[in-house]
């Protein structure tokens, strides 16, 4: 009787695998060379870890309409929180002693501040559900593909609306609107109705009972 063929198992995984892509020309990044080492969190490995376990369980359990729980545990990790903001219980804080919130501010639900640098978000503003505050990059032009950081600001009374990206050493002025599914890779002016990716001030914010700040 005949062997049977050798048939490889469909559920084997070969010990190393080289995926080649055809005619490609060799890469210029060599990711073997990233190095962060530099980089501080501000808090130990130890307090990250725990930060991140609250986080992922306590947040989630905490009810949806009652966001003091949810700012006392921010404060405790080093947040800086004003009186009476809103924060929904699946927005997601990577580093809170790098965030700042103002009063009576409001961060929906599924909002990510990737807060590798520091994010200071104004009074009475608002960051609509699913937008994303990143002050990490990398360069693209360093072969070890270099992290970057720089700084978010989000001045008083400003509204990014849902689905936004606001990208690194970004400042959203006084009373600006971001629309919804904008990009923003440079700073957005006081009071003016922003929008588009990249995202750019289109006109003069108004208000129907008058101008904001006069």
């Amino acid at each position: 009787m005949a062997d049977p063929p050798n048939v490889p198992s469909p559920f084997s995984v070969p010990s190393e695998t080289k995926a080649v892509v055809p005619d490609s020309p060799p890469s210029l990044v060599d990711l073997r060379r990233y190095d962060q080492s530099w980089y501080d969190p501000g808090r130990s490995k130890v307090v990250v870890l725990l930060w991140w376990l609250v986080q992922a369980v306590a947040f989630p359990l905490t009810l949806h309409a009652h966001h003091a729980p949810r700012r006392c545990l921010l404060r405790l990790f080093g947040a800086r929180i004003g009186r009476g903001v809103v924060i929904r219980p699946t927005a997601r804080f990577h580093y809170p002693w790098k965030v700042a919130i103002d009063d009576y501010s409001w961060i929906g639900g599924e909002v990510v501040l990737y807060s590798l640098d520091t994010i200071h978000i104004g009074a009475h503003c608002v960051v609509s559900q699913r937008s994303y505050l990143c002050t990490g990059s990398h360069d693209a032009e360093d072969p070890a593909f270099g992290l970057k950081t720089a700084p978010i600001v989000i001045e008083n009374g400003a509204w990014v609306a849902t689905d936004c990206f606001v990208g690194p050493g970004v400042r959203i002025g006084a009373n600006a609107v971001v629309g919804a599914r904008s990009s923003v890779f440079s700073d957005m002016p006081a009071q003016t109705l922003c929008w588009g990716t990249p995202c750019r001030s289109h006109r003069r914010r108004t208000f129907s009972t008058g101008e904001a700040g006069g």
